[in-house]
């Protein structure tokens, strides 16, 4: 269980040191863990993430309109939508190896709530609440950059992955489909694999811990195999 030690190491990672720790604890607290403790319970990330969402699309707003000086405000919208969704955020998520800093009860914990994309881009939207309150926009602006609106080209192959991968297989006149191959593990914590075929031939392998995540990455493999 993460105590400061562990979230120093966080700090470390991100690269900014909170004046107030106890934001910082707060944003990687989830209420299945502050429920827990009946003697000095702890604020969880809840409101934390409904301020990082706010300043999040102020950040990534200025910084598409910026960026792209062409691109109309219904092409700028659906880059915004698709760049910070769930999906994204929980991907930026595991870089940081965000899951394991978490403060999570048990029940959630050995559920797999450490790994679960809806909790993992929610705390990534409370730490952006956090940076925020401690260090004003730039701390958040500067996290945001550094962490979420890097290296977009290649995250927008990944998050689009199916998309794109299912217009070159139209181009080619052929057919894209995908077929659940094995689902193993507990309820509580599944993982799957799928196959991407070409006209019912097997071409890639994705895993994930739903179909469509596992379905993306079988996709995202597919491209990156097409671009070798």
């Amino acid at each position: 269980m993460p105590e400061f030690g562990d979230l120093k190491q966080l700090e470390e990672k991100i690269g900014y040191c909170f004046q107030d720790k106890a934001l910082l604890k707060q944003a990687v607290t989830h209420s299945s863990f502050s429920n827990e403790q009946r003697i000095n319970k702890l604020k969880n990330y809840e409101r934390l993430e409904f301020l990082g969402d706010a300043v999040l699309e102020l950040i990534s707003s200025k910084f598409f309109f910026m960026e792209n000086p062409e691109m109309s405000e219904g092409q700028m919208t659906k880059l915004r939508s698709s760049m910070v969704c769930e999906l994204a955020l929980a991907y930026c998520a595991r870089d940081i190896e965000l899951g394991k800093y978490l403060l999570l009860g048990k029940g959630e914990d050995a559920t797999g709530g450490r790994m679960r994309e809806s909790i993992i881009s929610d705390v990534m939207e409370a730490i952006i609440g956090a940076l925020f309150l401690d260090g004003g926009f730039e701390a958040a602006e500067n996290f945001v950059l550094k962490f979420i609106l890097s290296d977009l080209e290649n995250k927008q192959l990944f998050y689009d992955s199916k998309t794109i991968l299912q217009e070159k297989i139209q181009k080619l006149g052929k057919e894209l489909t995908y077929h659940l191959i094995e689902e193993t593990g507990p309820d509580h914590d599944k993982q799957f694999t799928v196959e991407a075929c070409i006209d019912g031939t097997p071409f890639t392998k994705g895993c994930g811990r739903n179909k469509k995540s596992a379905e993306q990455n079988a996709a995202y493999e597919a491209l990156m195999k097409w671009e070798k």
